[in-house]
């Protein structure tokens, strides 16, 4: 009686160990693909970069929910590169793309880049301005203020409001 309920704990045991592998083998193939899927965006699409951050993300054009699962995302009809208000979206979350989790350790004065998708990888230098948090309905940050600004976009951990950082351009150069 014993030998078969040590048989069937066994069994069990083992049943337990090659389901939590499994687990473990999906999210690392989520990951990983996740991961090639993001380095041929960083290709072929305009990448942000905030440095002292360390963050690098593809711009795709558009905010839907699709760009900003695996993306920053561009808001349609906002400045373009080096010029008017250009202005993005990413998520702060742990649950979608991890984009800007560490958006709230920007500092003044802090460098930001936006780099074309052209064969030349154009750089626009941004140098931030201003961080401030706005409520969710508060669009005017995305209005044209007369300048060449970047303007980034994420909730905050909360998901309450949104924190907002804004880059005046200082120029461009080739990526070298």
């Amino acid at each position: 009686m014993i030998k078969q309920k040590n048989k069937i704990l066994r069994i069990i045991g083992i049943i337990m160990v090659f389901c939590g592998i499994s687990v473990l083998g999906l999210f690392a193939y989520r990951k990983i693909s996740r991961e090639i899927y993001l380095r041929s965006l960083l290709e072929d699409n305009i990448n942000f970069e905030i440095p002292c951050l360390e963050i690098k993300v593809p711009v795709l054009e558009g905010t839907d929910d699709k760009n900003l699962a695996v993306s920053a995302g561009h808001f349609p009809e906002t400045g373009e590169l080096g010029s008017g208000n250009y202005c993005i979206a990413g998520h702060n979350s742990t649950i979608y793309a991890e984009i800007f989790n560490d958006l709230d350790k920007i500092k003044i004065g802090d460098e930001m880049y936006l780099i074309d998708a052209d064969e030349n990888r154009t750089k626009y230098k941004y140098t931030v301005t201003e961080y401030k948090i706005v409520l969710p309905y508060d669009v005017g940050v995305l209005e044209d203020f007369g300048d060449d600004r970047l303007t980034v976009i994420s909730c905050t951990d909360d998901g309450k409001y949104r924190q907002v950082v804004v880059g005046t351009f200082v120029g461009k150069y080739r990526n070298e």
